[in-house]
């Protein structure tokens, strides 16, 4: 199996995180909320919802599973590589290089987005979908509920990601499987803790959005690590499958018995 190279994967680690967090974060910061004045001089909703941006946030990473996932996995998210690391299903000595790509990818998008932010000036503290718990919690909701609910939900969308990547799963539908996964995971975690599910989207905004954002960072990291922990380590046992060969690093050519160049890409026949 033809591997692309570490550069390349990182790379499209980097682009998917930004389009994830672009776009969903985006859609939270622009769209979830939209009066404009109506005919009769009353201002009329035209916003997302939470609805709106949960679906934004399945999509972007649909999308870029079917660009890229090819190349690199498609994680774009450090609780999603640390999870199928631990599960065997990724080399652990990568796991920081995707977790620092990842990182890049996130906060050149909240960079973006405080751009924006800006450029009309308005305050970007506490105006860029960060998350939190406490008064930070859109429903109020407190530190242990938050941890739990962030936990629970990463653990179940990378059990996702797990039986969705197997060798025998429908073909060409993974990508699917997340996304409905993520957005099923936002409706529930938005309310209660603006729905990280992700630490590198959670980082993305947290600095730019100030507001005591970046002092409860850290729940947002343990907690989804966490869930990836809990999932890589329970899925073999709950499904009782021994798949730790199977492999979702990325590949693009499945070559049997075929000549390599010296640096091990495959030479093909004219």
């Amino acid at each position: 199996m033809y591997t692309p190279k570490l550069s390349s994967r990182l790379a499209v680690e980097a682009l998917g995180t930004f389009w994830l967090v672009f776009i969903g974060c985006g859609s939270a910061i622009f769209n979830a909320k939209f009066a404009v004045q109506g005919l009769s001089g009353q201002p009329v909703q035209l916003g997302i919802g939470h609805l709106g941006v949960a679906i934004a946030f399945g999509l972007a990473v649909t999308t870029m599973a079917y660009a890229v996932g090819h190349v690199s996995g498609a994680h774009f998210n450090p609780a999603v590589t640390i999870g199928i690391a631990i599960a065997k299903r990724f080399e652990w000595r990568e796991v920081p290089a995707y977790v620092g790509a990842q990182l890049v990818g996130g906060l050149l998008a909240g960079g973006a987005l405080a751009g924006l932010v800006s450029s009309k000036g308005l305050p970007t503290t506490g105006n860029l979908a960060a998350n939190g718990y406490g008064s930070h919690s859109p429903g109020g909701f407190g530190l242990g509920g938050v941890l739990v609910v962030e936990a629970l939900v990463t653990a179940f969308f990378v059990y996702i990601i797990l039986g969705a990547t197997k060798d025998d799963a429908p073909k060409g539908f993974a990508p699917l499987a997340i996304g409905f996964g993520l957005l099923l995971a936002h409706l529930v975690a938005i309310p209660i803790s603006n729905a990280s599910i992700n630490p590198a989207r959670s980082t993305a905004v947290a600095f730019f959005n100030g507001n005591g954002a970046v002092g409860q960072l850290w729940v947002f990291w343990v907690a989804p690590i966490v869930g990836g922990l809990i999932a890589g380590t329970t899925y073999a046992w709950i499904t009782g499958e021994q798949r730790e060969h199977l492999d979702i690093s990325g590949s693009t050519d499945t070559v049997s018995n075929a000549a390599v160049d010296d640096q091990g890409r495959p030479i093909l026949d004219d």
